[in-house]
């Protein structure tokens, strides 16, 4: 089969087209013939680890050291990228009970990685379903991990309805997933914080309000807010205590461990209060996201789609500060290879 494979950490171009063996399912695997998978955080992130520095990276020294361990510290272990996926299922292990050949599904892999190929590999009890059947492949990739941690970060924070909630980095894999489940499935005001390109694209979110950081500090605005959501966690509670309400809470997906400091303070202080949040990514999450894309309560507005043999221009443009969505690569098994 065909696959999108790296030897070596790097840019874009170190993504070259090999053969590689097809995978078979074990007793409790599904085999997916993968038909989307999309250029995420995670993907741009290890294709280049080498250059990541503990102080570059977006959680404590200790996350980063595991992934050093998992990925490779010199070259990669991992050689497929591709953790978020939309397919169909080819085949099935003899002990599978809840899929069946044909089942049209999404899912995520994780750091196994592996959907930049015509086929993958899943268990049965995986983070994969059934594909939401109002959605092409590419729309059903480019949403499940985003709404998988969207889903379990406003169950955690337990938002109510008229609450204000304030999104940076809205327009990122999390954030479209936290602007439309925070609206339209908990009832908040909602404003979203990005850059100039993705102003629109937050708008058809159904954004109340956008703020474009290269214009403007969202801590310099008069707004203030309930829960200040920062996905890659780039502001500080110093700045953002103007903008949050007596008992407002500053919430940290990416986060250090000065940040841990705070929460374990703020928790016992009073007031304002840090929340540092780890989301386990759970199957009857993604059944449950499933269900809102189906519904339309949680969008995927696809910016571009490339080819398998350009998903280093998929890298590049995704890296170029001027994509105004998902960017997904489409990954259609050949004739040659069904064989």
């Amino acid at each position: 089969m065909r696959a999108s494979v790296f030897t070596e950490y790097g840019p874009p171009e170190v993504l070259q087209i090999k053969e590689v063996a097809k995978p078979a399912p074990k007793d409790n695997e599904i085999l997916i013939r993968v038909h989307a998978a999309p250029v995420n955080f995670s993907d741009t992130l290890i294709r280049n680890f080498k250059a990541i520095s503990p102080k570059k990276f977006h959680m404590p020294f200790l996350f980063w050291l595991i992934g050093k361990i998992s990925f490779g510290f010199r070259r990669p272990r991992v050689n497929i990228l591709g953790s978020e996926f939309s397919g169909e299922v080819e085949a099935v292990g003899k002990k599978v009970t809840r899929f069946m050949n044909g089942d049209q599904v999404f899912g995520y892999c994780g750091p196994r990685m592996g959907a930049y190929a015509e086929y993958l590999c899943m268990p049965e009890n995986g983070v994969v379903t059934a594909k939401p059947e109002n959605m092409t492949h590419e729309q059903a990739a480019a949403g499940p991990y985003g709404a998988i941690m969207a889903l379990g970060l406003l169950k955690k924070l337990r938002l109510t309805p008229g609450q204000d909630v304030l999104v940076v980095g809205a327009s990122g894999g999390i954030g479209p997933a936290v602007v439309r489940l925070a609206k339209f499935h908990f009832g908040a005001r909602v404003a979203g914080v990005c850059g100039s390109a993705r102003l629109e694209y937050v708008k058809s979110l159904g954004a109340d309000l956008v703020i474009d950081y290269t214009r403007e500090k969202f801590t310099d605005r008069p707004e203030t807010y309930d829960v200040v959501i920062d996905i890659l966690g780039k502001s500080s509670l110093s700045l953002c205590r103007r903008v949050l309400t007596p008992r407002g809470r500053l919430v940290y997906v990416s986060f250090k461990m000065k940040q841990i400091l705070q929460m374990l303070w703020t928790s016992v202080a009073g007031g304002r209060k840090v929340v540092c949040a780890l989301i386990a990514e759970k199957q009857k999450d993604l059944v449950t996201a499933g269900e809102l894309m189906e519904a339309g309560t949680i969008l995927s507005i696809v910016d571009r789609v490339f080819p398998l043999e350009e998903a280093a221009d998929a890298h590049r443009y995704a890296e170029s500060g001027a994509k105004k969505g998902p960017v997904v690569i489409s990954v259609v098994a050949s004739p040659d290879s069904l064989q």
